[in-house]
Order: C-alpha cells, then sequence, then structure tokens
C-alpha cells in the first residue's frame, strides 16, 4: 500500500494544545456524535460517558482532552471552531451539570464526571485510546465506540480498516524513501513534483494550490499573532511568552545591518511564536503534530525572508516535499509521541523541514534524502517528558533548536553528492524500533524525564 498522505491532510488547520490530545479526541466525540444521529437513537440518548485510556488519561488534563471530548460532541470541528467555545468546555459543567447540544441538536445534560481519565488502562490498538458510550433508559449502552487518536490529528475506529479511514491509490505510488528515489529517477523529477502529481489525481490543481495557500496562510497567520502577543501561558507553570519580545530586539539589531546575522534568531522567534500560540491553545496548523507544528512554519520563513529568489511557488514545493517526506515516516514509523517519543514528533518534524528546505535550496533527490536522514538520525532517542503535561517545557524551545537543526542538516546535504552511509529507510525504521524500545513513562504520560524532575511553582 501507499505511503503516501495528502498534504491537505498531514498539515491540517485546527486548534491547540495538541493534535494527539485535542483535536483527534475532538474529531472521534463528533464521529460519535454524528453516528448516533445517523442511527437514529439520538432522540433517546439520556447520558453520554467517555473514558480517556493510557496518554489521553495520564496527560489529557494539561492537553484539554476533557474540554475538547464536549466541544467534538456539541458538534464543533478543529478547523472551523472558536478556540475559546474549546477553552473550558469541560470545566464549565459544573458540579451540577450542564446542557451540551449533541451534534448541535438533542440537549443531553453532562457533567464532568462523564469523562472519566484512566491513565493505568492502556488498550492494545494505540496508546492514545478513548471509549465513547451513549446511555438511554435501559441498563446497557445505546452505542459503544473506541477511537485511537494516531498521531497527527488523524483517528481510528476500532475494527476500521487502513482502507476505510482513508487510503487512496496515487498513480505515482511508493512505501519507502528508495522507492520514491526510484520514482525520481525514472521520471527525471524532485520529491515535490511526485507528491504533486499525487494531489492532483485526487484534488486536481486549483484544489492542491488553493488547499497549500490556505494552510501556509494559516502558518503564517499563527507565526504573526505569536509574534505580537503578550502573556502568561495557561496551565498554572508561569511560563511567559518570550517570542515578542525576541522579534523586538531583533528588529533593533536589524536596523543597524552591520551589528550581526540575526537569521538564526529569527528562525527561533517564528518557532517559539507558534508553540507559544499552540500552548495557549489558539489556531495552529499541525506540522505533523501540534506538538511540534513550530518547526515547518518557522524554517518556511527562514526561507522567505534570507533565501534570495524565494516566493510562494517555493513555499508550495516546499509543503509538498514535507509531506512526501511525513508519509514515510507515518507509513513506517511514527509521528505520535505517545507511540514512539519526542523523536516521532519534533524528529519528523525536524526531517521534513530540512528536506523540505535542501529541496527549494536547489538540492537533487538524493541530497533531499540525506537531508532528511541526517535530521532524524540526531533525534533518535528524543523522550516526550512534557512537564505538569503541558506542551510547554521543553516542546517549546525544542521546536527552536529543531528549526536549527533542520537548517543545518538542509546546508550539510547540499554540500554533498547525495552519497551517504545511513539511508532514511534506515533511520525510519531504527526510530520505530527505538520508540517499541522506550519506556512508556517516557512517551507523554509524564512519568518520567523532565516532568518528574522539575518542580512545578
Amino acid at each position: 500500500m501507499t505511503a503516501f498522505v495528502s498534504a491537505l491532510d498531514l498539515f491540517s488547520i485546527g486548534i491547540g494544545p495538541s493534535s494527539s490530545h485535542t483535536v483527534g479526541p475532538m474529531r472521534a466525540a463528533r464521529a460519535f456524535a454524528e453516528r448516533l444521529a445517523s442511527d437514529g437513537v439520538l432522540d433517546r440518548v439520556t447520558r453520554i460517558s467517555c473514558a480517556l485510556y493510557g496518554s489521553l488519561g495520564a496527560t489529557g488534563l494539561g492537553h484539554g482532552t476533557p474540554d475538547a471530548v464536549v466541544a467534538g460532541l456539541a458538534g464543533l470541528e478543529p478547523q472551523s471552531c472558536d478556540p475559546d467555545q474549546v477553552r473550558g468546555a469541560w470545566s464549565r459543567l459544573g458540579d451540577e451539570g450542564a446542557e451540551v447540544r449533541i451534534a448541535g441538536g438533542q440537549a443531553v445534560r453532562m457533567h464532568r464526571s462523564d469523562v472519566a481519565l484512566e491513565p493505568r488502562t492502556r488498550l492494545p490498538g494505540h496508546p492514545n485510546a478513548m471509549t465513547l458510550q451513549a446511555w438511554g433508559d435501559g441498563p446497557l449502552p445505546l452505542a459503544e465506540e473506541t477511537y485511537y487518536s494516531v498521531g497527527g490529528g488523524f483517528i481510528r475506529r476500532e475494527g476500521e480498516t487502513a482502507s476505510e479511514s482513508g487510503a487512496l491509490l496515487h498513480p505515482l505510488p511508493y512505501s519507502s524513501a528508495d522507492e520514491l528515489l526510484a520514482l525520481c529517477e525514472e521520471h527525471g523529477v524532485s520529491f515535490c513534483d511526485v507528491a504533486r502529481h499525487n494531489e492532483v489525481a485526487v484534488h486536481g490543481e486549483r484544489g492542491i494550490d488553493a488547499g497549500l495557500d490556505a494552510i501556509w496562510a494559516a502558518m503564517a497567520d499563527c507565526v504573526s499573532h505569536g509574534l505580537s502577543t503578550e502573556g502568561t501561558l495557561p496551565g498554572g507553570l508561569g511560563v511567559k511568552r518570550r517570542a515578542p519580545q525576541v522579534r523586538r530586539r531583533l528588529e533593533e539589531y536589524d536596523r543597524d545591518e552591520h551589528l550581526r546575522d540575526t537569521s538564526t534568531e529569527w528562525l527561533h522567534a517564528f518557532a517559539l511564536a507558534v508553540n507559544e500560540e499552540n500552548a495557549s491553545g489558539g489556531r495552529v496548523v499541525t506540522a505533523p503534530t501540534n506538538g511540534a507544528a513550530g518547526i515547518i512554519p518557522a524554517v518556511g520563513h527562514y526561507y522567505l525572508k534570507f533565501v534570495p529568489g524565494a516566493d510562494a511557488a517555493g513555499i508550495r514545493r516546499y509543503l509538498l516535499t514535507a509531506a512526501a517526506i511525513a508519509s514515510l515516516v507515518k507509513k513506517n514509523a511514527s509521528i505520535s509521541g505517545a507511540e514512539g517519543g519526542c523523536q516521532a514528533e519534533v524528529g519528523s518534524a525536524c526531517a521534513m523541514a530540512a528536506g523540505a528546505l535542501c529541496a527549494v535550496l536547489g538540492g537533487t533527490p538524493r541530497q533531499i534524502e540525506n537531508a532528511a536522514e541526517i535530521a532524524m538520525e540526531h533525534h533518535l532517542g528524543l523522550t516526550c517528558d512534557p512537564v505538569a503535561g503541558l506542551v510547554q517545557v521543553p516542546c517549546i524551545e525544542r521546536n527552536a533548536i529543531a528549526s536549527s537543526t533542520a537548517v543545518s542538516a538542509a546546508r550539510l546535504a547540499l554540500h554533498g553528492d547525495g552519497t551517504h552511509l545511513v539511508s532514511l529507510d534506515t533511520v525510519i525504521e531504527t526510530m520505530r524500533q527505538t520508540g517499541l524500545d522506550m519506556m512508556t513513562k517516557y512517551k507523554e504520560t509524564s512519568e518520567g524525564g523532565l516532568a518528574v524532575n522539575v518542580v512545578e511553582c
């Protein structure tokens, strides 16, 4: 089966702070509500309950998962909702409960206790699991579904096959980097051309261009808002937004053109801006997840600001190349921190950005593959250990540093001819194996690493 996943699916416009813990559960809850309506049982429902298992239960409060569940049941969609409608949706139920209009229709009284956190229970399908039940007057539920939030906002219903969850046949299929390179050599094209050919078959020329432009516009808006919004991030850690202050300093430095090169610092500022927006629950684009959402926009802004000749067409090539690389990781390893640790999130995003930047800087397919491999290789073993279950420490700074790594990997690859010892396929497989070997406490449970060694003040 082809590895290719559309850029319009990989880069989904949603809300923070987590694609797997916020966006995915919201989509699952909405899907469940829509099923109740389509099955004709919604008018008999008097209560809905949700159990959040494994990583969803362990860090769900910090990631706003209960809020997302309530919002999804009410029919809200991550890509179109007002983030303020989601924030506090669960806590606003209060001790006495409140009416929630399921799928915007039938009113059902819900209590905070209807969403239960079960971190010690792990279902075999994926560490991010949730079971929704709808109850009527009888002793048995009217409906029950288990969903897995598998990373990047993607969900899978238990019992659903890969084809049912959205897999498509593409005219230029590939399942490995070696196969992708062979396609490039056979047709005399680059990664982005293979991706574009597959995209056009599904969305058409105008559809894919409009989709890519909308994705970049959302990323750019996120950067702009993050660079100008002051304050302290929610959650109790007292983490202050730094991007606006960094921006102001850099603008001062840039007024004196001979002071120093600020390109790397701007790169950091762009990444900080996005991940501070994400941590506040704002509008963000999964790339390929929310926890790693700052890297692709930051490196893209670096390209536009500091590379001569950079333009909108280059950004489209950049996003398509990144999607082609992400597809390989998603199929052959994981983009889920709960499944593979932060190597699967920040490591994947860094590989995507490195290969994509290499492409728009004129790299050959083999140099692009080399850049992605370098970036991923140096994130192997990276754990997911968010303090207090919040996507703040170490996540925000980690995006900034990984953005620098991506630029370095791209530049390093351009100095070679694409020949290297470790292939991208090998490093992706190594990442998969490392994720399997990694102890559960280091995979988005906040039970190990920095999460237990930093005092929460």
